[in-house]
Order: structure tokens, then sequence, then C-alpha cells
């Protein structure tokens, strides 16, 4: 059996030096971090559409519709999911199965008067309209001026 080498232009300081450094980095980190991502938080994208309008969009590829559950509750949203187990099979022999079947769960402050306008799962993309209502009390009102110099 060979043994089969990348070539270096420096090969002692690589092979030596470096190689180990990032050997004994990722030992350390895997130590700390485990086998498993540093964050395990959803991404999302979350837009301003207009002065009380906001888009929030988080990524749930494989979740379906009913895997997943928005609410919202004392100002606070709630996006959350789990899917479903598939049944395994016994005569299924796996090489490599690095596709997971998470829980997750996301909260957002958002504050009073707050509606949710719409829910859309799409394409692995689960989307939020979101409507800040302002009460008539906190709507900034215009008062007129009357001039009283001006007869008629």
């Amino acid at each position: 059996m060979s043994n089969i080498r990348s070539f270096s232009l420096f090969p002692t300081l690589s092979d030596s030096l470096l190689s180990n450094r990032f050997d004994q980095m990722d030992r350390l980190f895997s130590q700390l971090t485990g086998n498993r991502p540093l964050t395990s938080e959803h991404p999302y994208n979350l837009k301003q559409i207009n002065e009380t309008s906001y888009q929030l969009t988080v990524s749930v590829p494989g979740y379906k519709e009913e895997d997943l559950s928005v609410s919202l509750k004392g100002g606070k949203l709630y996006v959350q999911g789990e899917q479903s187990a598939e049944l395994v099979n016994d005569s299924e022999k796996w090489i490599h199965q690095g596709i997971t079947q998470n829980k997750f769960s996301l909260e957002f402050n958002l504050g009073k008067n707050v509606k949710i306008e719409s829910a859309e799962l799409s394409s692995g993309l689960l989307t939020l309209d979101i409507e800040y209502e302002i009460p008539d009390e906190e709507k900034p009102r215009v008062i007129a001026i009357e001039n009283k110099d001006i007869k008629s």
C-alpha cells in the first residue's frame, strides 16, 4: 500500500508546525462544541417594508406545514418546528446520514399592538407578514393653528 502525501513548497514547516496546530485547534473546538454546529438557531431575515410593516423569513428546509407552529402571546412571537421522524427500515444500510430531523424554537420580542397578517410556507422558507397597529391615542395629532390677526 502506498502512502500518498500532498505537495508542499515548505514540507517541514507546513507538515510539522502548521498541520499539528490545525489538528490541535480542531480537537479543541470539537471538545468545546461537540460534533454539532456552533449555532443551532435557524437562519432568518427581518425586512422593514414601511413604517409599520415588517416581513420575517425563517429558513425551514424539509419542514412541512404540519411540522411548524407560529403563535403570538404577550408581545412575543414564537416560531417552532419539529419534524416527524421517518420510519426506519431495518433492511436499509446507511453509509452516511447527515440530514438531521431537529426541533427548533425561535422567540422574538415584538412588543404590544402587533398583528401577524399572514404566514406562508414556500420552497423551504416560512414568511410572516407583521403589522404594528399604532393605537389612535399614540398616533401624532396635528393641531391646526388659527390666525386671530386676519379680519373677515
